[in-house]
């Protein structure tokens, strides 16, 4: 005898589903129909200060989107990097903020090279748990570089006496008008080599036995996009958006988070600060921020 009971409480496995959910299927993606919803951060330029007025990429600009990217839902964060590097204290800043929102959170975060991801700009592409690129993208530069001028003889040339008085025989150290001691070259490398072997650290760690073990791997050298996944140091060639239609699927949709520019900033960037001699910049250092930063997406030929 059949249990009516127990029959009737049984959900058919052709049971129709709600008019909600039928409704909610025939919404468009933007407007919430069964959308897989992926924040994207940007993350683009020069990282850390370049100047007094010129602030690149830290994490303090940062730290509010990758709040907010991490806070909405969907099952994972996208991050498009493209940076010819900088500070490596700031690098490393961003790198541990985007792991720790990672863990606390538990979504994955895909990553997007751009033009390029180099020093510490691909010190930041490590924290993402697959690495994208263009076949043409330019990755590694896994090094330190410290550069700078000697004006040693300028000053007597063009009859300027200078006076410099420290307390501390190494305060006035790699000073560019006086001639560059041997000791201080000595000291400046063994601080290189601390940063440069953190590098190498966050390298083996995040990319593992996916390392193609290659003498040229942490000499400072760059590759391009595809040489880049053959060394192991990127995952693979792709576009963001397949990649995260082919991993979540067809209704994925990206969702760009931005930080906001700060009042002063709009100021001296924007139109109420042009026409104010106090809100603007000093013209030479202004001009040499932008030498520097020019030279290192020159670097790379960009």
């Amino acid at each position: 005898m059949t249990d009516t009971a127990t029959a009737t409480a049984t959900p058919s496995s052709h049971a129709k589903p709600s008019s909600f959910t039928r409704l909610k299927r025939m919404l468009p993606p933007a407007l919430g129909g069964d959308a897989v919803i992926v924040p994207v951060v940007r993350i683009a330029g020069a990282i850390g200060a370049v100047g007094p007025f010129r602030q690149g990429v830290t994490l303090a600009s940062l730290a509010g989107p990758l709040k907010k990217a991490f806070a909405m839902r969907g099952p994972a964060v996208a991050i498009t990097i493209n940076s010819p590097g900088g500070s490596p204290v700031q690098s490393h800043l961003i790198f541990g903020r985007i792991r720790a929102l990672a863990e606390e959170s538990g979504k994955t975060v895909i990553v997007a090279v751009e033009d390029v991801a180099a020093s510490g700009g691909y010190l930041i592409a490590l924290a993402g748990d697959e690495i994208l690129v263009d076949p043409s993208s330019i990755v590694g530069s896994i090094g330190v570089v410290s550069a700078g001028f000697g004006f040693v003889g300028l000053l007597d040339r063009l009859g300027i006496e200078r006076r410099v008085h420290t307390a501390g025989e190494n305060k006035a150290m790699l000073d560019p008008f006086q001639p560059e001691r041997e000791s201080d070259v000595v000291h400046l490398k063994a601080l290189q080599r601390d940063v440069h072997d953190m590098f190498i650290h966050l390298v083996r760690t995040r990319r593992g036995a996916r390392l193609v073990e290659d003498p040229a791997l942490f000499t400072g050298a760059f590759w391009s996009g595809l040489r880049g996944v053959e060394l192991g140091l990127v995952d693979r060639v792709g576009d963001l958006r397949s990649a995260l239609r082919a991993r979540y699927g067809e209704r994925v949709v990206l969702r760009p988070v931005g930080g906001r520019r700060g009042l002063v900033r709009s100021l001296v960037g924007g139109r109420l600060g042009h026409g104010s001699a106090m809100m603007r910049p000093d013209l030479a250092q202004a001009a040499l921020a932008a030498v520097e930063e020019r030279a290192l997406w020159a670097r790379y030929g960009l």
